[in-house]
Formats: C-alpha cells, structure tokens, sequence
C-alpha cells in the first residue's frame, strides 16, 4: 500500500516517521520544506501539491493544526480532492467535529473514495514510539484494509463506528486532560503551600485514585520547569472550544465546560498562543508567588515502553 502523509509537525512527523522506519512506501506534503526535505533525505517522496500526492497513492493522511486548514488541503483546487479517485481512503488523524469530516467527506464519497477519520491520543512521545491510541470512525471494510498501517503508527486502535464518531470521541477525551491539568495546578498549589516534598507528591498522586495519564506525564515537565509537552496553548483552546460547541449544540447544559475555555483562554493572553499548554498551571504559580519544581524530572517527555505491533480494542 503507498500511502501519503500531509502536515509533518508535532505529532504529525512523528506518526510519518513510524511508517517510514517500517518499510512503508510514504509521499509527504508539508508547506515546511526544511520538513520535507527530512523526510526526502531519510527515503520518502515529496509531493508539490495535496492534488499530486493523492494521485500516487492509495491512502492519504492528513494530520494539521485546524479545521479551517484541514479544509484548505483537501478543497484547494490542488487539493487532495482533485487526486482522489475510486477506492482511494482519506484519512483524517487531525483533530476536528463531526459535522466537518462529514462534510468534506461526502466530498470524498463523491469521488468514489471512502473518508475516515482517525485522531490520536497519548503526546507527542508515544507518537514518536508507535504506541499511541488512534480512535477510527468511518467504513469497516475500510478499516480493516488500513488496520496493518494503523497498527504501525499506534498501540490500541479502536473501531469506533459510523464517520465523525472518532472526532466527537478525541474532543471528548481532549476535554478531560484539560480539566486534569487546571485541576492539577491547584493541586500543586496546595501541596506546595503545605509545605510537602514534591517529588514524594507525585509519586503519591501516581499511586493514589487522584491519578491520571496527565499527571503522569505533564506533572513531570512542570516540576522540572520546562512545560514542554509539545502540545500548545492555541491548540488546546481549539479542543476545548469544539467540545464547549459541541455541548451547545447538543442542548446540554454543562458548568465545567465554560471555566476551562475561560482558564486557557487567560493562559493565552498571559504567556501566548505558542506557548506550552502545561504552562497553564503558572497562572497559579503566578497567583501564589510560588514555583512547583522539584529535582529529578526530564525536561521532555521520552516513551520508555519498547515500540511494539498495536492491535484493535
């Protein structure tokens, strides 16, 4: 299978990278060239357009940083669209809402291509290990055709029903590490102003029911003072703004919801849209004129797990 892969950053890159290193025949597209050129320099193709690289191959990836370019990649008249043609598979790992994978994907159906969409979730680390988690919503019999590439890029990939149901799954669970990481800056900020060892604290909360994958991993870079998680401040308040629409949408009154939109939105305001997410528990360093570092945590995050074949769940 020739499989294109459009949109190298952060996470991109790094699920390009898996396929590469396994011995897949892989084309990319970046606006980056420096990006490319990586990718060419290490055996992969380069493609000059969306419209090119999906007329050399049989499945393409898109892995951007919104919906609105997501939208220009596939419908620019080089777009992926324009190269699309029967029984060709788009598959669509950003991040995005139900409603617009649905639509460009009925454009892919026109073409007599079949859309699916597959985001991810774990960081950037296990992106760079092949052990992330990939949700995939769309055809089975589509599925089941990408499942070996699939089981290259991520550890657990899980068949999540008809299109869009992958994305409203990933805004979900995007949500949900966003209210662990503000709640994790209060809990720092107690534990800090009570005076506790905060390498014996992490330690605690990773053993106790008050754990999560969030403090397991980004507690980490903010005790060390790096926050770098690899994932932005931009890129979370455009996960936690489709998750708020989405509610809204759904007529469902939610109360949590709205003060996360407004925490990361000050975030952003105070330390910029670039910069790391995990920075958001600052503004409670900043408030208490404390700082939660502590001695013996990695600067970046690296996956420490062997990189293995993943499987359906």
């Amino acid at each position: 299978m020739k499989i294109g892969f459009i949109g190298l950053g952060n996470v991109g890159a790094k699920l390009a990278g898996s396929l590469l290193r396994n011995g897949f025949d892989l084309t990319v597209r970046d606006i980056d060239q420096n990006l490319t050129d990586q990718f060419k320099n290490l055996g992969a193709k380069v493609a000059n357009s969306g419209k090119e690289l999906a007329e050399q191959v049989d499945l393409v990836i898109t892995s951007l940083p919104s919906i609105k370019v997501s939208a220009e990649v596939m419908e620019a008249e080089d777009g992926v669209i324009e190269g699309l043609s029967e029984n060709k598979i788009w598959l669509e790992m950003s991040t995005t809402d139900e409603a617009e994978v649905k639509r460009i994907g009925e454009k892919v159906i026109a073409k007599k291509a079949v859309p699916l969409d597959g985001p991810v979730s774990g960081g950037c680390h296990r992106a760079a290990t092949g052990n992330i988690a990939i949700f995939v919503g769309g055809e089975r019999k589509a599925f089941e055709k990408i499942l070996p590439v699939l089981t290259v890029m991520g550890r657990k990939v899980l068949n999540t029903g008809e299109l869009g149901t992958a994305s409203t799954l990933k805004v979900i669970t995007n949500y949900l590490a966003s209210v662990h990481l503000v709640a994790l800056g209060e809990a720092w900020t107690v534990a800090k102003k009570s005076n506790l060892d905060l390498e014996k604290t992490f330690k605690g909360i990773a053993a106790s029911s008050g754990n999560s994958f969030v403090h397991e991993t980004e507690s980490q870079v903010i005790l060390n003072g790096s926050y770098n998680i690899n994932f932005t401040m931009d890129l979370v308040l455009k996960d936690t703004g489709l998750f708020d629409d989405l509610s809204k949408k759904l007529n469902a009154p939610l109360e949590i919801s709205p003060k996360i939109v407004e925490i990361f939105k000050d975030g952003q305001k105070k330390y910029g849209s670039r910069a790391w997410s995990s920075m958001i528990v600052k503004r409670m360093e900043d408030l208490n004129n404390i700082n939660f570092r502590a001695k013996g945590f990695p600067e970046e995050l690296t996956d420490n797990e062997p990189e293995e074949k993943g499987y359906e769940i």
